[in-house]
This record gives structure tokens, C-alpha cells and sequence, in this order.
């Protein structure tokens, strides 16, 4: 009986579903030597996976930049203080940014499902100020 619970045991660690990676990032007034900062700026997650972001500081929000998206994804603005969480569906990358923030750094990207597809698009986006550096970094290293 014992030999027969451990095959099973054995078998349903193979079969069961994934558990998703669902990412979490604060949303920061400073980190280290940075202002206005997102705890996080280049995350990876799988279809289905939800990103969290904390308003830890008031005063910042997220939003998905035009022509930062997929094609089929849908466009996605938060309110400015309030913690916020989006479901990718689509994979891709999604280019985001803070708002009032967005010309001193504050930006960030999610990579769904390891999917560069629309990495053409996302570099046409004008960026500006500091986050024009940060950018140029961050898709370096993708």
C-alpha cells in the first residue's frame, strides 16, 4: 500500500499544473541614490502571470505606453496612489511608465511569455530625459 501512495505521490508531482510567478513592485519615491523609482524595472513573467504594484509613496501610478504594447493587448492607465495589478494575457513586451514621472526615470518593462516580438515597436517610443538612458539600458539587456 505504502509502495503504491509513493507512485502516485511520484506521478501527480509530474502532472500538476504550474504554479505561475507572479511578480510584485513598489512603486518608490527613492531607492538607493534614485527618485521616483519602481522597485523593478525589467521583469519576466509567463501568459497568465499578474504583476502587483504597490503604491508604497504616494504620488505615482502605471501606465502602459502607446505603441509599448502587443498588438491584441489592452491599453492600461492606474490611478495615481493606489496599489494596482494587471494580468498579462498577451505575450510580448509592455513598456510602462509613471506618469508624472515618467521624463526623470521612472519606467519600466515586462517580458510575457520570453517574447521579443514587438521589440521593434517598443524601441520607436520617444523617450525622455533620463529615461531615455534608462531604456537604451534596459533593452541592451534583453
Amino acid at each position: 500500500m505504502f509502495k503504491l501512495f509513493l507512485k502516485i505521490t511520484f506521478i501527480l508531482m509530474f502532472i500538476s499544473p504550474a504554479y505561475s510567478s507572479d511578480e510584485n513592485i513598489d512603486m518608490l519615491n527613492k531607492l538607493g541614490k534614485e527618485i521616483n523609482v519602481y522597485s523593478k524595472k525589467l521583469v519576466n513573467v509567463d501568459v497568465g502571470d499578474t504583476v502587483f504594484w504597490k503604491s508604497v509613496n504616494p504620488g505615482h501610478n502605471v501606465e502602459f505606453i502607446k505603441g509599448g504594447i502587443p498588438e491584441g493587448a489592452e491599453k492600461f492607465k492606474s490611478s495615481y496612489s493606489k496599489d494596482t495589478s494587471y494580468t498579462f494575457k498577451t505575450p510580448g513586451i509592455y513598456a510602462y511608465w509613471c506618469t508624472p514621472h515618467k521624463s526623470i526615470g521612472m519606467i519600466g518593462f515586462v517580458v510575457v511569455g520570453n517574447d521579443k516580438s514587438n521589440l521593434d515597436s517598443i524601441k520607436k517610443i520617444k523617450f525622455y530625459g533620463k529615461s531615455k538612458k534608462i531604456a537604451e539600458e534596459l533593452l541592451n539587456s534583453l
